[in-house]
């Protein structure tokens, strides 16, 4: 994946990539460890979900601030606060004495995720001279995040809970230090952003039929990732291993499945084929099979989504403003908000029925595909793509390799 052009920026380029995959590891990092944490500070398990339902609220708050912060103090000042953001949060997390420090201190560690991803893909670009090659390294270290986090988590968790954290932390700072010292911003500043200009793209029909796909499938992401680690009921390592066979999952979607896949027959009819594909998967979860065909369906549902994840971006991107601030402010907000409730949900419903939060997740997967089916045809207009399986069709060339189309991938 080497550049075929001179880069002159390649350390910076290299640091800030190397910080997104920490910072989308430590997504999943948690994920083994959730039933030892849960042990070892006395938690239920709707109490060890909040790890994740306060990570993803903030980061869902905290973005169109983030975005908005660029137009005053440019891209390069919010990004390092961000990463320094992350990586105390990380430290801290690793000393918490109890469940409420620990959820508390992930939301700090979402607060600066948010604002690392609203700036580190613009200022690559600025950097790169070679677009194609820069979007390439940033959407690998985004695949191997998810496969690689688990695997750190399993390992690392093993020894105690706590060194996944202060491991995370380690990481991020080293990378604060590359970036702050080889980062700039743009030659262009970038211009003021205005909060109305973020909530108006909802006013946007495809846009919203986008949003609200995205916000049902986004749930059961979480439930899925957040749920299914105590669902298992496996040791550490073992779960380890088993998401990091998910991460692979997601990370061949997103690099290998999705985008050839919309180059031959549309994203808009990709994504309707993948949604397809998760509702299938929660509904094999929630039947309970043996954990074999567990860990067989987790992978699977790790490619769908993978696939999912790579055209949803390209959609949000096309149906979107032109300004991609505005864009990957207003999806996110959708994108991550509507995620955050699903894994306190699910420990909440699971004390009944171990199965109840994968019945909801599918139920509300449902809902997104009837307003697929209702209104797909609007986003398939904006995309100038044919509706389901009227032609199979390139359209979705005209959107494939853009910089920018990473922006809202995580």
């Amino acid at each position: 994946m080497a550049s075929t052009r001179n880069e002159p920026n390649k350390t910076a380029i290299y640091a800030t990539a190397l910080t997104a995959f920490f910072a989308i590891a430590g997504i999943a990092i948690v994920d083994p460890i959730l039933p030892v944490i849960g042990a070892d500070l006395g938690a239920s398990t709707w109490q060890i979900e909040l790890l994740f339902t306060a990570y993803i609220a903030l980061m869902a708050l905290g973005m169109i601030p983030a975005v908005m912060a660029t137009g005053k103090f440019g891209y390069k000042k919010i990004l390092i606060t961000g990463v320094s953001t992350v990586g105390v949060a990380a430290i801290l997390a690793g000393f918490s004495q109890n469940i409420a420090q620990l959820a508390v201190l992930r939301a700090f560690w979402g607060l600066g995720n948010a604002m690392f991803f609203a700036t580190a893909m613009v200022l690559l670009v600025s950097l790169a001279q070679d677009r194609n090659w820069v979007v390439e390294l940033f959407e690998t270290c985004v695949g191997l995040g998810f496969a690689v986090g688990p695997l750190l988590g399993g390992l690392l968790g093993e020894i105690k809970w706590r060194i996944p954290f202060l491991a995370c932390g380690l990481f991020m700072i080293i990378a604060l230090v590359v970036s702050a010292s080889r980062l700039k911003d743009p030659a262009e500043k970038p211009a003021p952003l205005r909060l109305g200009s973020i909530f108006k793209l909802y006013g946007k029909p495809a846009f919203l039929v986008l949003c609200v796909i995205t916000a049902a499938y986004n749930y059961v992401f979480f439930v899925v990732l957040g749920y299914t680690p105590v669902f298992l009921n496996l040791g550490v390592i073992a779960l380890g291993f088993v998401f990091t066979g998910w991460g692979v999952g997601l990370a061949f979607g997103i690099l290998v499945v999705g985008h050839k896949l919309a180059h031959k027959i549309g994203a808009v009819q990709t994504i309707f084929v993948a949604i397809l594909g998760v509702l299938v998967s929660v509904v094999i979860f929630a039947l309970h099979p043996s954990t074999p065909w567990m860990v067989v369906v987790l992978v699977f549902a790790g490619i769908c989504m993978g696939i999912m994840n790579a055209n949803l971006t390209d959609m949000s991107l096309a149906l979107g403003s032109p300004d991609r601030r505005v864009t990957t402010g207003a999806f996110n907000l959708i994108r991550w908000g509507f995620a955050a409730p699903a894994p306190v949900i699910a420990g909440i419903i699971s004390k009944n029925h171990a199965s109840a939060p994968f019945w909801v997740g599918a139920a509300v997967l449902v809902v997104g595909i009837v307003v697929f089916l209702a209104a797909g045809h609007v986003m398939a207009r904006g995309m100038g793509e044919r509706f389901l399986w009227a032609k199979w069709n390139a359209a979705a060339r005209v959107e494939e390799g853009t910089p920018e189309e990473i922006l809202g991938e995580v």
